[in-house]
């Protein structure tokens, strides 16, 4: 009998069904069927670790700088010292790829901050207080959503300039509408619960009813909705690079990169393809995740095999 299997074999026996009971537990969870129902679902789930860790280090990727010119250099097939070749300056398009999904991420963060931000401000003042309120916010929310929300993020960047700053903010307040309407829905499903009846007998004021009650219980399909989000905001803010409006060079971004690209994409190719299949991948990652999010806060999926 090897010694692996001994220790095992003298474990106490409560630790072991304890440990049985965890598994049983977790793979009965809505967890574990929502990656059963969706096993592509693991590969968001990977896009999102390796995200994690480019943000956090990228020089374990690469060595070469993001925003350095050399143009002794350009347009160096993929190689592999330079595994996505080289652009029209002579950078390293590996480097700024990875370094681009830094950019796409904190603006990423920063629309969807300001977007649900907004969104639950007008959705849940217009749903609690009803009446007046309610139709004012409302009729405000169909003006804003009567344009698309590339066009009126094109327009605001176009009126606030170039720059990550005014990208960001022209794109989160083009994209608040949505999060208005679906707040305010779910608002309206739980203002009239028991527990919230209770807390307002109680002389629970209206902020405190709104934050620790209504929301808190109404909350997962905002999350569906937010995860499912970023890749849509990740193609907003490349399509505004793309067209000249957005990030300013030589912030590395991967609408910009594509665009730059484009016209030597008959010779050098890999200077638009490789920007262009991260950012699909980045999208599709984080649709497949949106997914995964959605069955897994179901709550009819408690139990089920």
């Amino acid at each position: 009998m090897s010694r692996a299997t001994a220790s095992s074999d003298h474990r106490p026996r409560s630790t072991l069904d304890e440990d049985k009971g965890l598994w049983q537990n977790f793979k009965q969870s809505r967890f574990a069927f929502a990656v059963r129902h969706n096993p592509l679902s693991i590969l968001g789930l990977a896009i999102l670790a390796l995200l994690i860790v480019i943000v956090l280090a990228p020089e374990w990727f690469t060595s070469h700088s993001a925003t350095m010119l050399n143009l002794r250099t350009k347009f160096i097939s993929p190689s592999a010292e330079h595994p996505f070749g080289t652009d029209h300056m002579g950078i390293d398009i590996f480097t700024r790829v990875i370094y681009a999904a830094r950019t796409t991420i904190w603006v990423v963060f920063v629309v969807l901050s300001i977007a649900t931000s907004l969104g639950f401000l007008v959705g849940s003042l217009a749903a609690y207080l009803g009446g007046r309120v309610d139709s004012i916010l409302m009729r405000m929310t169909d003006v804003w959503m009567a344009f698309p929300s590339l066009v009126l993020a094109i327009a605001l960047n176009a009126a606030l300039g170039r720059g990550l700053f005014q990208t960001m903010i022209a794109v989160g307040f083009s994209w608040w509408p949505s999060y208005a309407r679906l707040v305010r829905a779910q608002v309206l499903s739980v203002k009239n619960e028991e527990y919230v009846l209770a807390a307002r007998a109680l002389g629970a004021s209206h902020f405190r009813i709104v934050v620790r009650h209504i929301i808190r219980n109404g909350f997962d399909p905002v999350i569906v909705n937010i995860t499912i989000d970023v890749g849509f905001v990740a193609l907003a803010t490349a399509g505004l690079s793309f067209l000249g409006l957005g990030i300013e060079p030589p912030t590395p971004e991967w609408g910009r990169m594509v665009a730059e690209g484009r016209d030597y994409l008959l010779d050098q190719w890999w200077a638009s393809t490789f920007p262009g299949l991260a950012l699909f991948m980045f999208v599709v990652g984080f649709n497949l995740l949106g997914e995964l999010v959605r069955d897994w806060l179901d709550p009819s999926n408690v139990g089920r095999r």
